[in-house]
């Protein structure tokens, strides 16, 4: 049994992160597509996590923060400068940029490599929940391979009886995937296109032909 609770319910935030405290995978609204969450440094939950959607377990997990200051919990100092102004310049919104990870991750989130995606959403109740229990382990609310949901009636036609908990705030404002940007090498490689494209990257001092979308 899925439990839907709208975002503005009364104690939606405390039972989002009581839920997530206790090691389940909960559905919640993000700025661009609905995700699923969990705390970043529970091995167990992400497990979870990629059975709920049939993910495949070589593929990684981004990581959703609460603010910036929380990066440092899971990428590995310092941060190059490339990455740093992007962060600066695209935080909070729809861009996930891989990083250096922090060795003490759970093998399953970075699908044992040595780089972690993370991002800062625009929305406000899943900072709120990733500021009160943690970084999230993230990805979208929906069956592997299959589109990703931009509204919670979608993630229950998908989900249903998989998650205990889906937080419910109206349609998902961008109802697209984030961009994904590889900062972790000598040059930056766009892993996929989304809300901020590349002429925007090029304008942010990340030149459009040093992108190698993959």
């Amino acid at each position: 049994m899925t439990v839907v609770i709208a975002a503005d319910q009364p104690g939606a935030l405390e039972q989002a992160a009581a839920a997530v405290e206790q090691g389940a995978v909960v559905g919640a609204p993000t700025d661009t597509v609905y995700g699923l969450v969990c705390l970043c440094s529970d091995a167990a939950a992400i497990d979870r996590l990629f059975a709920v959607k049939a993910r495949p377990d070589h593929k990684a997990l981004p990581v959703l923060l609460g603010d910036a200051e929380q990066a440092t919990a899971v990428v590995r100092p310092p941060v190059d400068a490339g990455a740093q102004a992007l962060i600066d310049r695209y935080w909070p919104g729809p861009l996930t940029l891989v990083l250096p990870a922090r060795s003490h991750l759970p093998p399953a989130l970075t699908a044992g490599g040595d780089t972690v995606g993370v991002r800062l959403p625009a929305h406000p109740f899943l900072r709120a929940l990733a500021r009160r229990v943690g970084p999230l382990a993230s990805s979208s609310a929906n069956h592997s391979g299959a589109p990703p949901c931009a509204t919670a009636a979608a993630v229950l036609d998908q989900l249903k009886g998989r998650i205990p908990l889906l937080i419910d705030a109206g349609p998902a404002p961008l109802a697209q995937s984030s961009t994904v940007l590889e900062m972790s090498g000598p040059q930056p490689q766009l892993l996929r296109e989304g809300p901020i494209g590349p002429e925007e990257l090029a304008a942010a001092g990340i030149q459009a032909g040093a992108l190698n979308e993959k």
